[in-house]
């Protein structure tokens, strides 16, 4: 059975974006996106809201010519590899390969993809993640702190849900930077 990992990065005081919806702060290094690579790695299927999967969708279009540091590149190849569900009311069309749209968020849809998928699951985007966290389907949260306080905005975790966790794991950047991979128990 396939895990369900919620990833993000967030400022230290919870947000994945600021007041203005701005996340460019958020933008990793090659130190920490080498890490990320190495935990998207097991990732056979991404699920995206809308407004994540445009973000995200910038790796079907991105050039790997060389020029590109290898983070990059070789992010750019596991995303392109991957199955990509996007949960969406207004979506008409996607933009990239391997990917289809769901109108609706489904537990029971993701709970039967869990079972029967070989590889890992990753939700994307805080708000697809607290459904997934409230419905009880988020197997691990992976946290990448930022050393920045932006004030409001997005909290990376839903602020309606109580769920026990355990640390699994910790790891510090040079950038100051920290990745906090925690187990959710409920």
């Amino acid at each position: 059975m396939a895990k369900l990992i919620y990833s993000a990065i967030a400022s230290l005081d919870g947000y994945v974006e600021d007041k203005r919806g701005d996340f460019g702060w958020a933008a990793p290094d090659e130190e920490v996106h080498a890490f990320v690579n190495d935990l998207e790695r097991p990732v056979g299927t991404y699920l995206y809201g809308r407004r994540m999967y445009e973000t995200m969708v910038y790796w079907e279009t991105v050039a790997i010519n060389g020029d590109e540091p290898a983070p990059i590149r070789d992010f750019t190849k596991i995303w392109r590899a991957a199955e990509k569900i996007v949960y969406s009311r207004t979506l008409q069309t996607v933009t990239s390969a391997r990917t289809r749209i769901e109108r609706e968020f489904d537990p029971t849809a993701v709970e039967q993809l869990k079972e029967s998928s070989a590889r890992d699951i990753s939700v994307g985007g805080a708000e697809l993640a607290g459904k997934a966290l409230a419905a009880g389907l988020v197997d691990e949260c992976h946290l990448f702190l930022g050393p920045i306080v932006v004030g409001g905005g997005k909290p990376v975790l839903p602020v309606d849900v109580h769920l026990r966790l355990e640390l699994l794991d910790e790891h510090r950047f040079r950038s100051g930077v920290v990745h906090l991979r925690y187990a959710v128990r409920g």
